[in-house]
Parts: structure tokens; sequence; C-alpha cells
């Protein structure tokens, strides 16, 4: 496609996008995958017009993480950023099943990364591997965006205190099913997608509250669900932990209306929607949309 092509196209979706979106924040998306299920540059681009996504942090998949849905790794994540610098930045990622894998994550830190994930690998969140992990966004001073799957991804989720408590000097930003569980003190007897009212004392909305080096990504089916299941917490939630929330949206859609998944529903519009609902004013959706991601990340606008 030529650039003048692609200049009137992202100016098409930026022009409706501001007709019809609710919300006039600029939007940082904090989790977005390349070639996701194969969908094409030019539609993820398409994705972030229609939202008002601003700029995009690309998460790169290695190894196992590649394998479904289809993703794409650290190399295709630095091509997209080169060729888009103002609309993308990216992190730097590495099956820790792999050999040398902390060397690979360094790699693409030290070539324009600025935080560490997604992790997604079958390690415990607590073990050596993981613990590798943190002693190097430590000593780079990076956030480290993790998916919590039991039992299989990040196991042992209790644990994760501790290792709040031990390494201090590390960010953790948390992601996905088992996390967005625990939202509630009943996490649903292994749910994915536990429904109905969230019972006050869950161990995710503890460890926000107890821990300045803990965020958490909105993202996804189960940050969604999150918001969505019982509207009277979620109001609380986003209240007590406004500082702490920042909006993702790991969604494969193609064209920021459902296009591409089945349903024909986008995960992110739905998530934005929710949130521009539930947050008591325009300066707190903000703040979770746009200025918590680029404060975290030291992003310029």
């Amino acid at each position: 496609m030529s650039l003048v092509t692609c200049t009137r196209r992202e100016f098409f979706f930026q022009v409706s996008a501001a007709a019809v979106l609710p919300w006039k924040s600029p939007v940082l998306d904090i989790h977005v995958h390349v070639d996701y299920s194969g969908r094409t540059n030019e539609q993820l681009l398409m994705h972030c017009d229609a939202l008002g996504v601003k700029k995009g942090v690309l998460l790169p998949a290695e190894g196992s993480m590649r394998e479904n849905p289809e993703l794409s790794g650290n190399e295709a994540c630095s091509t997209l950023m080169r060729a888009h610098p103002s609309r993308f930045v990216r992190f730097s990622s590495a099956d820790l099943k792999r050999p040398d894998p902390i060397r690979r994550i360094r790699t693409f830190l030290d070539n324009g990364g600025i935080g560490i994930g997604e992790q997604k690998y079958p390690v415990a969140c607590d073990g050596p591997e993981m613990r590798a992990v943190y002693e190097l966004a430590a000593e780079y001073r990076l956030p480290v965006l993790m998916h919590f799957q039991e039992p299989s991804l990040n196991t042992g989720f209790t644990n994760l205190p501790k290792m709040l408590r031990r390494y201090p000097r590390t960010i953790f930003i948390g992601h996905a099913i088992t996390w967005w569980a625990n939202i509630s003190a009943d996490s649903g007897s292994g749910a994915s997608y536990p429904k109905g009212p969230i019972k006050p004392g869950g161990l995710t909305d503890r460890m926000l509250a107890d821990y300045p080096n803990l965020y958490a990504d909105l993202s996804a089916g189960s940050g969604l669900n999150a918001l969505t299941r019982d509207p009277d917490f979620a109001r609380d939630f986003i209240r007590r932990h406004q500082a702490k929330l920042i909006f993702g949206s790991d969604c494969a859609c193609r064209d920021g209306n459902g296009a591409g998944l089945r349903g024909g529903k986008c995960i992110a519009r739905q998530c934005l929607t929710a949130l521009h609902r539930l947050c008591a004013s325009e300066s707190s959706f903000r703040q979770i949309v746009w200025e918590n991601g680029t404060k975290l990340l030291k992003i310029s606008a």
C-alpha cells in the first residue's frame, strides 16, 4: 500500500472514531500482539484508529506462545515499531523453557524495548526462571507483564505476594484468567470467567492495595469479565485502584468493530465502553486509558 493511501486510511478512521466514540481521551493500549490470528499490520492500524488508540505497546510472543493462537515475536515487533515509530513501542520477551532466555530478552531491551513480556510460559511465578526475569527487570528499571493461568502458566499465584516483597524494585503488571478471577475472594472454583457477584477480599484486590510495585492490565476477556460481572463492585474497585489500572486490548479484532472474531464483537471496544461507563469522571477514565501507562512506561505524547 502506498504512503498516500495509508495516510488517507488513517485520516478516515481517526475522523470516524472521533465522530462515534463516547470518549475524548487518547488511548494507550498496553497489550498488542502482532499477526494475531492472521491479522495484518494494516488491519491492526485500523483497529487502533477505530478505538482512538494513539499508542500501542507491542508484546512479542516467543517459543510456545506462538503456537495457538498465531502470534509473532521480537523481530516482527521491532520491524513494525520501526515502520511506525510514532504509533508503537515494544517490550522484549523470551520462552523461559528455551536455552539462554535472559540473554535474548536483554538483546531486545538493549535495542529499544521498554519492558519485559508478555511472559506466558509453563513455569512457577516464584520459580528460578521468573526470578531471573524479575532481577533483569529491576536491573533495567522496566516492568514485567505476566499472564497468570492456573494450572499451567505462571503457576503458584498465591505465592506472588512473596515475590512482590522480595523484588521491591521490580514493577509487576498482572493479567489474564487467574489474575482477574482472584478479584473475588471466591475465585470461582477454577472457572475461567466466573460469573455473578464478587466477594470482597480477593487476592488480586488486596495485592493492588498493599504493593506499590504492582499494576493491572485490563485486557482480554478476563479483564472485560472482571469489569462487567458485578458493576457495583467494579465501580468501587476502579475508584480505589484507578492509579494502578492500565487499559490493554489483547484483541484479535481486525477493525475495532469485531471483524474476524466469533460473535462479531471487539473485546477492546467492549472494555473501553464498560470502563467509560463505570468511571466516576472523564479524568478517571483518562487516567486509566492514558496517563497511568504513559507515566509508568515513560512514553511521551
